[in-house]
């Protein structure tokens, strides 16, 4: 698959759509998502462009990799909900039709504020 360079996160880290910014820096981007799902729900996406979490693991520098793993932790302390300051919170990226991925930029739900609930039903 290509990548889609007219994909809402592109176009969002190309600043054509407003967004509520929690944290950036050189390698990634988290904002809140505009259809929450949960009392908190933030996304946080790599700059780079990388169509899903298997994509991002071959082609991603291990900087990029690094970034985007301390990222996640850093805004769920943003959003009080990581396990130091909240009561836990759910990382979730979906990939693939089969696995639910509906927009072809990796991304990673950060779900919180309460109790989420079962994995699947």
């Amino acid at each position: 698959m290509i990548y889609d360079k007219n994909n809402i996160f592109a176009k969002i880290l190309r600043k054509e759509i407003p967004y509520k910014k929690i944290f950036e820096n050189e390698h990634v981007l988290s904002f809140y998502d505009i259809n929450a799902q949960k009392k908190i729900h933030a996304l946080v996406i790599p700059k780079g462009e990388y169509i899903d979490l298997d994509d991002f693991n071959q082609k991603a520098s291990d900087e990029e990799i690094v970034a985007l793993s301390k990222a996640i932790t850093e805004v769920s302390k943003i959003l009080d909900i990581s396990t130091d300051t909240g009561k836990g919170y759910r990382a979730l990226t979906n990939l693939g039709e089969h696995g639910g991925q509906e927009v072809p930029h990796l991304h990673f739900h950060l779900f919180g504020g309460e109790k989420i609930g079962k994995m699947v039903e």
